[in-house]
């Protein structure tokens, strides 16, 4: 009898034995496979996740003084000014402050042509719609004076950079001047901020 009672405990526990070898080899595998997974996700080269990672996280604050005004609008650089803080608080994580000393950044730009031309005429030689083009240079630095713009068509060192939009005026559809320029600005604006981003 004892010897049964024997070899059935031996019997249980290699059974319970196998058991939690079996558990350990599935514990294992699954560690392997998540392991896989995190790699497969993130990639080698750590590949970051959000909007925040298209910007530099080195900048936190940016100052923007009004824009110069070449043209002979005078309120031009103020609205442009206006709407490209409105947009680098609504779109970046930078916030926009009122001191250039106290800024990581300063963004200046200056707009150097503000023009209207006619774009389609009707068959008696009316004005049907008209373009009203903006040209602005930009330029954005750190504290040190070092350039931070980090996307640009053409090649450049330290030398501001021009960007250039257009926005159409028909009158037929109620539209004037001032709601084709603040057009334009608004497009601007946006333009400046998708300057701001780091390349891909």
């Amino acid at each position: 009898m004892m010897k049964v009672q024997r070899s059935n405990r031996k019997d249980q526990r290699s059974k319970i034995k196998v058991q939690s070898s079996k558990c350990l080899f599935t514990l294992l595998f699954a560690l392997c496979a998540l392991h896989f997974a995190l790699c497969a996700f993130t990639g080698c080269t750590g590949y970051q996740i959000g909007t925040n990672t298209l910007y530099n996280n080195n900048i936190k604050t940016v100052h923007v003084p009004i824009f110069q005004n070449d043209g002979f609008r005078k309120d031009m650089g103020e609205r442009l000014t206006e709407a490209v803080c409105k947009k680098i608080e609504q779109r970046t994580p930078y916030k926009v402050v009122h001191r250039a000393h106290s800024a990581d950044s300063v963004l200046s730009g200056r707009i150097a042509r503000e023009s209207q031309s006619v774009s389609l005429v009707d068959d008696y030689a009316g004005t049907r719609q008209k373009k009203v083009e903006l040209l602005v240079y930009v330029q954005w630095q750190d504290r040190r004076g070092n350039s931070l713009r980090t996307m640009s068509p053409i090649s450049w060192n330290d030398a501001p950079v021009d960007i250039t939009t257009t926005s159409d005026m028909v009158a037929e559809m109620g539209h004037s001047y001032a709601t084709a320029s603040q057009d334009a600005i608004d497009k601007m604006a946006d333009q400046i901020v998708d300057m701001m981003q780091m390349p891909w």
